[in-house]
């Protein structure tokens, strides 16, 4: 099992496996949200996915749509701040986490970049993953559902 906390413990998860897309997503809601130049989403399946305390403290921000769908939600901790994962907020199989709230190694690793468009413009990305724009991942998820 893989676990996962907010900064102060007071959410707590665990899931039994990660597997992906493991993204870096350099969308402009995810860099505010994040406070840093991309926010690090790790896919798990629903059924892998358990909260062990903390439900309690989960809010949700949801931003009204400003261009077009899909509209943009981001859940925290109450206490302390730290995004965390809510999967009630959707009922697909699968859903996203914020990679950074893990306490274990997910035994992936991040495999592309996407809505590089957006990226801040002091960042570099330097490491050699795929970088997609904003039509072209659009296109791949349309793709595989």
């Amino acid at each position: 099992m893989l676990r996962g906390s907010c900064l102060c413990g007071g959410v707590r998860f665990e899931i039994e496996r990660a597997v992906g897309p493991f993204e870096l997503c350099h969308c402009t809601r995810c860099r505010k949200v994040s406070g840093s130049a991309y926010l690090t989403w790790l896919g798990v399946r629903r059924e892998d996915f358990r909260f062990l305390q903390g439900v309690d403290l989960i809010m949700t921000y949801e931003r009204p749509i400003s261009e077009s769908p899909p509209a943009y939600d981001t859940s925290f901790c109450t206490r302390c701040g730290s995004q965390v994962p809510n999967p009630s907020k959707t009922r697909e199989p699968w859903f996203e986490i914020p990679a950074g709230v893990l306490d274990d190694d997910p035994f992936i690793r991040p495999d592309k970049h996407i809505y590089v468009e957006f990226k801040a413009p002091w960042d570099h990305i330097a490491d050699d993953l795929p970088q997609m724009t904003r039509s072209a991942i659009q296109a791949s998820r349309k793709q595989s559902t």
